[in-house]
């Protein structure tokens, strides 16, 4: 829920406020910087979060020991958008906040389909692609599945693909996977790939390939 005493500061946020944009698509495709968590906050109310990783650290000092929290959230609507951030504070619960406030700022409408050869439904349950993600030290491939095959992935890539929306997928990773932090940026840079990818208009798609909520129906289909 936004908060009440949110007042806009950017020319985007002065525009959802005034009900010149109305949606979280429209607002992303203005290719205005997304500069207030309280935009995400009220066009897309039903936006939900979850803490995947938390790093304590603590160093001495000439006053005492000193801690720290680094803190990386996931948020999504889990029908076609998502976001990951990280926060850093001096206790765990303002981390938690800077973390999912960050995740809100990094939100990315992606695309999904029916890319499996296997199923060809139609529905908007998988990826309409194979897509490809690096963080780091990890790489990440992301397949399309028919339907039943669940999120074939690591613990890490199925938070991150069930907040998207994505019920069916195989996947594989490379490289030092038990660092959580650049495993979850690895599959984010993958669904990155969903958006950048470019279709051809001339093509005639079998399926559709559906942008963002598939409640808001919009879909690439030629």
């Amino acid at each position: 829920m936004i908060d009440e005493t949110w007042i806009p500061r950017t020319q985007l946020g002065k525009m959802v406020a005034s009900g010149e944009i109305k949606t979280m698509s429209e607002a992303l495709r203005t290719k205005l910087p997304l500069k207030e968590y309280q935009i995400v906050d009220y066009l897309l109310p039903g936006l939900k979060d979850e803490v995947i990783d938390i790093e304590r650290a603590q160093r001495m000092t000439d006053s005492g020991r000193r801690m720290s929290y680094s803190v990386t959230a996931v948020v999504g609507n889990e029908d076609g958008f998502i976001g990951v951030g990280r926060g850093k504070a001096k206790e765990a619960a303002p981390a938690i906040r800077k973390a999912i406030n960050n995740a809100k700022l990094n939100i990315l409408e992606i695309r999904r389909g029916c890319g499996s050869w296997e199923c060809g439904c139609g529905k908007a349950h998988s990826l309409p692609f194979m897509v490809h993600g690096k963080s780091g030290s990890v790489e990440v491939t992301v397949k399309p599945a028919p339907q039943g095959v669940g999120r074939a992935v690591g613990d890490i890539p199925k938070i991150v693909l069930r907040m998207a929306g994505i019920d069916d997928v195989w996947g594989f990773a490379l490289g030092h996977t038990k660092t959580t932090v650049n495993y979850a940026l690895a599959v984010f840079d993958a669904m990155k790939g969903t958006a950048k990818m470019k279709v051809n208009p001339a093509l005639k798609l079998t399926t559709p390939i559906y942008v963002g909520s598939v409640a808001s129906a919009s879909s690439d289909t030629n």
